[in-house]
């Protein structure tokens, strides 16, 4: 299962132990370590959370995207800096670029 694995791997990237990511969470050690070993699901607020733990999206923790971070957070991790017009508009059509190529993968797949 591909949450299991995804949490898994955050999880030891980031040096944490099953109990570290429980507490975070405030739920049992038992409860995660079943969502790594795919014996048990998180209910999609939990889901929302460990993605926002681990920093990444919760698309690339089911498995539907290899890109942890989605495009469109990219631009707002620049806080702080002045974006031109012209700018902004480069980003909106690297994101539309970016989305587009994932759907030709996704027909290619079925």
């Amino acid at each position: 299962m591909m949450l299991g694995k995804r949490l898994k791997e955050l999880r030891e990237h980031r040096k944490l132990t099953q109990a570290d990511v429980a507490k975070a969470l405030g739920i049992d050690r038992t409860t995660y370590g079943k969502y790594e070993t795919g014996d048990s699901s998180p209910h999609y607020e939990k889901l929302i959370q460990l993605a926002d733990f681990f920093g990444v999206s919760v698309d690339y923790l089911i498995g539907k995207t290899d890109i942890p971070t989605p495009i469109e957070t990219i631009a707002a991790h620049h806080e702080g800096e002045e974006w031109t017009e012209e700018e902004l508009e480069e980003i909106e059509a690297f994101k539309e670029f970016v989305r587009m190529r994932r759907q030709q993968r996704e027909k290619k797949e079925k």
